[in-house]
């Protein structure tokens, strides 16, 4: 049994981690990370690719995986949703958002896929897929491709599953790179900035048939009213339970 983090298998003859040009990986979730550990990494996997994370592992998977890419090098990571939020819109400093920021900043996220739930034997929990890509072509470049494929799954018993009527389909509107309500989302670098680098597929694609944007102040006013008549019936409430109890 070994630890691929600790001690990663795949080496050149000089001891670094050998490059891949295509790596697929489903890691544990939210696993703690000794950070400690990893202060002096012989490998040099997380200090020069957005700091060491102090939380969960699910980004210093991705620091590894993206030390095992070639030059052209792709990954798709299979990971939990909160991957791609935790930290973002925190006044607090935030490792994993840091590192979610440089990893957009260097261009290296070609997208995010947002996954069914209850896909997945050891949890009912949805998943994302957060695809790698170090040599962008031309149309991709300083882009990201979100895509909400949350819907897309036929229930089983006793996991849902991705119907291959479905799989082509959506890896059709993913390669093609160009926004589709609902569905697909195409977000600048800039853009992610200013979402704090918040990068859930569901944040950019909503698939709500109901959906509808209401100005805060009507809120604020409707919320207001809901108030005023809950009191009176709180009124009316303790009047007759007083009247019970003479």
């Amino acid at each position: 049994r070994g630890d691929t983090m600790i001690n990663p298998k795949f080496r050149e003859a000089n001891g670094k981690i050998r490059g891949h040009d295509i790596v697929v990986a489903n890691p544990m979730w939210n696993q703690p990370f000794a950070a400690d550990l990893f202060a002096n990494d012989p490998f040099d996997r997380f200090r020069t690719a957005g700091g060491i994370t102090t939380g969960k592992g699910d980004w210093a998977w991705l620091q590894h995986t993206l030390a095992c890419l070639d030059d052209h090098g792709r990954a798709a990571v299979v990971l939990d949703t909160g991957a791609v939020t935790r930290g973002s819109g925190s006044k607090n400093e935030d490792k994993e958002r840091n590192i979610r920021k440089w990893f957009v900043d260097q261009d290296l996220i070609d997208g995010v896929i947002l996954l069914p739930e209850n896909l997945f034997y050891n949890t009912p929990a949805a998943g994302v897929i957060v695809v790698l890509n170090k040599r962008k072509p031309a149309a991709r470049k300083d882009k990201i491709v979100l895509l909400n494929a949350s819907r897309h799954f036929q229930k089983g018993k006793p996991k849902n599953y991705l119907p291959e009527d479905d799989i082509r389909p959506l890896a059709a509107m993913y390669l093609k790179c160009e926004p589709v309500d609902g569905e697909v989302a195409v977000i600048t670098k800039q853009q992610a900035q200013e979402a704090d680098y918040n990068l859930s597929p569901s944040r950019w694609a909503g698939q709500s048939d109901d959906a509808s944007h209401r100005d805060l102040s009507h809120l604020i006013a409707e919320l207001s009213q809901l108030d005023a008549k809950a009191s009176e019936v709180n009124k009316v409430l303790y009047q007759l339970l007083s009247g019970v109890r003479k």
